[in-house]
C-alpha cells in the first residue's frame, strides 16, 4: 500500500469529481461515510454506508458491489469521504478485487478535501 497526502486541488478532474460525488452521498444520505467509484468505461457509481439490522456495508464496499451489479469489469479509481483516518482493510480488498491492487483509492475528510490517497494492494 503506498500513501500520500495533499489537498485535491492538484487532482484530476475526474478524480475530484469521485470525491465530490462522494461528500455528497455522505451529506444527502446522512451517513457516515459516501463513496464513489469509476469503472473501466468512465462510469460512476455512488454509495452511502449501509446500515440495516440485518446488512452491515460500508459505503465502498456498496459503491463497489452496484459497479459489479451494473456490468463494471475493472475500477480506474476509487474514493471515500469519511471521518476515519483511512480505508479499511476490508473496503481496500473490495477495490482490489475489482480494480487490481494498483487502483488509487482516495481517502477525504467530510469537508471533501483529500487527506490520503492509498493503493487497493
Amino acid at each position: 500500500m503506498t500513501q500520500s497526502t495533499g489537498d485535491a486541488t492538484g487532482l484530476d478532474p475526474e478524480d475530484r469529481k469521485i470525491i465530490t460525488l462522494a461528500r455528497s452521498a455522505r451529506a444527502r444520505n446522512g451517513v457516515p461515510e459516501g463513496a464513489a467509484v469509476r469503472d473501466e468505461t468512465g462510469r460512476t457509481y455512488v454509495a452511502g454506508t449501509v446500515e440495516l439490522a440485518s446488512l452491515k456495508l460500508s459505503a465502498l464496499r456498496t459503491a463497489v458491489a452496484m459497479a459489479v451489479a451494473s456490468g463494471a469489469t475493472s475500477l480506474e479509481a476509487a474514493a471515500v469521504v469519511t471521518a476515519e483516518s483511512g480505508a479499511s482493510d476490508e473496503d481496500r480488498a473490495a477495490v482490489r478485487d475489482l480494480g487490481g491492487p494498483g487502483t488509487p483509492v482516495l481517502v477525504a475528510g467530510p469537508d471533501g478535501t483529500l487527506t490520503a490517497t492509498v493503493t487497493a494492494g
